[in-house]
Formats: structure tokens, C-alpha cells, sequence
């Protein structure tokens, strides 16, 4: 994953649900609900993102005392969210503008 390249679907999901402390499972019906069920994220799909979004130092582990560990957006991640959505509303704009015939 390139820090330059878009955000999958399901990486910007789980960046955006963790602006609030989250376990694997609880990101996974977080985004769920978030999505009103079209977005799916599996087990394996969540724990492999988040193996990468720690390495990349978008996400850290909280304090390990519970059974479940949770994780948390970091600063860095944050301003990678900011990126993401600031291209999604330049392709969203720019796309309205040429289907209106505006451009």
C-alpha cells in the first residue's frame, strides 16, 4: 500500500472507525452499520489491514489488559483520512459537473 495511492473501501472504513477505540469484531459491525450492511469487512480481511495500517503508523494498539485488543487512528492516519476524502470530493464534484454539462 502505497501512503500516496487511494484508500481501499475497506481501509477508509476501518481508518474512520477508529476515531473511537475498537476491537477486530467491533470494527467489523461498525463498519456494517456505518454502511447500512453493503460494506462486509471478514476476519481476515480486517486483521491483515490492520497488521499494515500499525506498520504504517495509521493505527496503534491501546493498552493490552483486556482480552481483546483494541486500536485507535493516530495522527497520521487521521491526515491520510483528510487526503482521502478531500480526492473523493474533487471525483465527486468533477463528476457532477460533467453529468450536468457544466464542464
Amino acid at each position: 500500500m502505497d501512503d500516496n495511492a487511494p484508500l481501499t473501501e475497506g481501509v477508509y472504513y476501518i481508518l474512520v472507525s477508529l476515531y473511537e477505540p475498537r476491537h477486530g469484531y467491533g470494527i467489523m459491525q461498525y463498519v456494517s452499520e456505518l454502511s447500512d450492511g453493503r460494506v462486509e469487512l471478514g476476519p481476515g480481511t480486517i486483521y491483515g489491514a490492520i497488521k499494515t495500517l500499525v506498520k504504517r503508523k495509521w493505527i496503534i494498539p491501546l493498552d493490552e489488559g483486556d482480552r481483546k485488543k483494541e486500536y485507535v487512528i493516530t495522527d497520521a492516519g487521521k491526515l491520510t483520512v483528510e487526503k482521502e476524502m478531500k480526492r473523493l470530493h474533487e471525483l465527486y464534484h468533477n463528476g457532477l459537473l460533467i453529468t450536468k454539462g457544466e464542464k
